[in-house]
């Protein structure tokens, strides 16, 4: 199950990255702890609304353009679950090593490894115009 926190925390760190910011940068321009930011970035804190919209701002983004990000690689992270959750059976059936899925949608493709049933990586690369950067979020 992929969680919600992780997904934006993942954009947020993506976005701060593909402008070469520290989190030091944003933290100071959001107005939020650095070690708070830290937090959400890594998916352990939930941000409110109006720190969401904060750290966009920051960034330079509109806080609906990173939601729309996220509701992209969540949206896919859903589809990837029936498919996944087939290629895990056949994998169990296989007794093979490790489980690779992956989906497309735009400029997003998401891919999930498996490397046992304690290890799941989920994926997610987005090809903005002009830009390249991958979200990574541990599922298991």
């Amino acid at each position: 199950m992929v969680l919600l926190r992780k997904v934006i925390g993942d954009a947020l760190r993506a976005r701060r990255l593909a402008q070469h910011r520290t989190l030091r940068e944003v933290s100071t321009a959001a107005n939020v702890s650095l070690g708070y930011l830290s937090e959400i970035e890594r998916g352990h804190k939930e941000a409110s609304s109006e720190l969401l919209a904060s750290i966009c701002d920051a960034l330079g983004a509109p806080l609906s353009q990173m939601l729309t990000d996220v509701s992209t690689t969540f949206a896919l992270a859903e589809q990837m679950e029936e498919a996944f959750t087939s290629a895990v059976s056949e994998h169990q059936l296989a007794r093979a090593d490790t489980v690779t899925d992956s989906v497309t949608e735009g400029d997003v493709t998401v891919q999930v490894h498996s490397d046992g049933p304690l290890r799941t990586t989920l994926t997610a690369t987005r090809i903005p115009p002009g830009q390249r950067f991958t979200e990574t979020v541990l599922v298991g």
